[in-house]
């Protein structure tokens, strides 16, 4: 009786004690489940709150904030990958930008070399293949500053072979010249009367040419013939006592030249089809004029280029000692 009585007892004990580890493992099972569930909570409420800015937490918006962060991180992995280098086109030259015709005249000259003036302008003849009698063009590059005024040059010559331009020429002078004027070769001429037809707008002139007398009564249309570069001056010598004289040296060929804000003097010569010895006169004498008008003030050299071109045409360097 007492052995099994010992024999129920143990059974109950082993009972019992299987019941407590059952039950621990279960608080360990339940504990790490527990655990599990909160740390992932944790990492969803952590992306939600980085995918879902200034409050808006709906399902379309963290939907578009996840895509948008996969495009960047695609986006940061390419970068971060090793790009092969971009081939970078080869500039081209001026010349090599140009049409074949261009290029073809642009190998007849040297451009590394300095041509005397009348090599340039034949060389300048030669490159002219435009279907035009093109104007040979003289660009001389000067050391001054055109913002001092003793810097500002500004001239006229008149070319001894002409222009090559048929110019209509209008004088506004007194009653008494308007005769002379006109024999002097004058388009047109005329004192009040002429003001009459700036009054309409009507301005089919090339050169205005006026007496010192008059110029007061141009004033109000400044506006008018200033922009057109119409208006008489006496550094142009388009305002003079002696209009005859002025009408007759227009009709020669006389044009004037004045430096730009670079410090550049641009001045067309006369057309392609003159003559070469023709076109160096020309040329010659409009550097004499830029030679005698040097200012005193200026220190360092006073012509640094020389270059002639034609309409459309390539550039030819001129020695600086042709000055």
């Amino acid at each position: 009786m007492a052995t099994k009585k010992n024999n129920d007892e143990l059974v109950t004990a082993e009972k019992q004690a299987v019941k407590k580890v059952t039950k621990k493992v279960a608080e360990l099972v339940e504990t790490e489940t527990i655990a599990e569930v909160i740390v992932d909570e944790t990492k969803k409420i952590e992306k939600t709150e980085k995918l879902a800015k200034a409050g808006k937490r709906s399902a379309k918006s963290i939907k578009e904030t996840e895509e948008k962060l996969v495009k960047e991180e695609k986006k940061a992995a390419k970068e971060d990958a090793t790009v092969a280098p971009k081939v970078v086109a080869k500039t081209r030259t001026r010349v090599e930008r140009k049409g074949k015709k261009f290029q073809e005249v642009a190998k007849l000259i040297d451009r590394n070399k300095e041509y005397s003036l009348k090599e340039a302008v034949e060389l300048a003849q030669k490159t002219a293949k435009v279907s035009f009698d093109s104007t040979l063009e003289l660009h001389i590059k000067l050391g001054v500053d055109p913002r001092h005024a003793d810097q500002n040059l500004r001239a006229n010559v008149v070319l001894p072979a002409g222009t090559g331009k048929t110019v209509k020429i209008a004088v506004f002078t007194d009653h008494d010249s308007v005769a002379a004027a006109k024999k002097a070769g004058a388009d047109i001429a005329g004192s009040d009367d002429f003001l009459q037809q700036l009054d309409k707008g009507i301005i089919d002139f090339d050169v205005l040419i006026a007496s010192p007398s008059v110029m007061p009564k141009l004033g109000k249309y400044a506006r008018i013939l200033g922009p057109k570069g119409l208006m008489p001056s006496p550094k142009s010598g388009t305002v003079t006592a002696d209009v005859a004289k002025a009408v007759s040296e227009a009709k020669a060929g006389r044009v004037e030249y004045r430096v730009d804000s670079t410090g550049i003097v641009h001045l067309g010569a006369g057309k392609v089809s003159f003559k070469t010895e023709d076109l160096v006169k020309n040329v010659r004498v409009v550097l004499d004029s830029i030679k005698s008008s040097k200012p005193a003030s200026l220190k360092g050299n006073y012509v640094l280029s020389i270059y002639l071109s034609t309409s459309m045409g390539p550039s030819v360097r001129v020695s600086n000692t042709e000055l």
